[in-house]
């Protein structure tokens, strides 16, 4: 039997307990198309990140109840910004930065998304309700896995490759915040109708590093999409 390919996934830390925990949906989803899930726990020290990645064969870093520090992309907090958790920001551009030395695919979904666009240099809107005029519901509450609104995906992506087939590509939405300027060696290739990002898309020939702001971990089983983007990402893991 061939070795399943073995994939770190970051969690979140409760600031009430001091617990670190993730929802079952991420490790699930990986598991579901041939990975073994590998937590990486929020001790950002350089040192540990890279023990724990050397190890590795492919990243995803999950979406947060945290936001993101502005003080990342040189911004000042706006009132609507919610929490934010020093060790997940710091821990996640740890991880981001060892899993581009060694090379290794990236799947990043909602706050991993935004955390790999603020590391290549890219910026965030801080609360899309007060800075974007006439958007779409992006925060649609329950049931979380239905799909809420539509997608307008960039030909020749990779991710209309992986929408080929569907006739109405629709998503679901939990989150306030959005990439604003896309970072280094990063394209959007996929937005909502009211113009957020949905997807962004390394640019560098043979990188499988990809962020979507949905959450394909709670659609995987009833969705095309979200299914096709964990399959080719273990997939990318497994060849690497």
């Amino acid at each position: 039997m061939a070795r399943r390919p073995r994939i770190g996934v970051t969690t979140r830390l409760e600031l009430e307990t001091g617990r670190f925990y993730l929802g079952r949906d991420y490790c699930e989803g990986v598991e579901a198309f041939g990975g073994v899930p590998v937590l990486i726990n929020l001790i950002p020290k350089a040192d540990y990140i890279a023990e724990v990645v050397a190890d590795l064969d492919g990243i995803l870093l999950p979406g947060s109840d945290s936001d993101v520090d502005p003080a990342y992309f040189g911004e000042q907090p706006h009132p609507e910004l919610g929490h934010v958790v020093s060790e997940k920001d710091e821990t996640d551009r740890l991880v981001i930065a060892e899993s581009e030395k060694h090379g290794i695919p990236l799947f990043a979904i909602c706050y991993g998304m935004q955390a790999l666009n603020v590391h290549r240099g890219g910026s965030l809107i801080q609360d899309i309700a007060s800075h974007v005029k006439n958007h779409v519901k992006h925060q649609q509450g329950v049931p979380r896995a239905r799909n809420s609104h539509a997608l307008k995906v960039e030909k020749g992506s990779l991710l209309s490759r992986l929408a080929k087939g569907i006739d109405k590509v629709s998503v679901n939405s939990h989150h306030h915040q959005a990439v604003k300027k896309v970072g280094k060696n990063l394209r959007a290739t996929a937005w909502a109708t009211d113009g957020i990002v949905e997807c962004i898309e390394d640019t560098r020939k043979g990188k499988f590093i990809v962020g979507v702001q949905w959450h394909p971990e709670l659609s995987w089983a009833n969705d095309k999409l979200s299914a096709r983007l964990f399959e080719e990402f273990v997939a990318a893991c497994r060849a690497k």
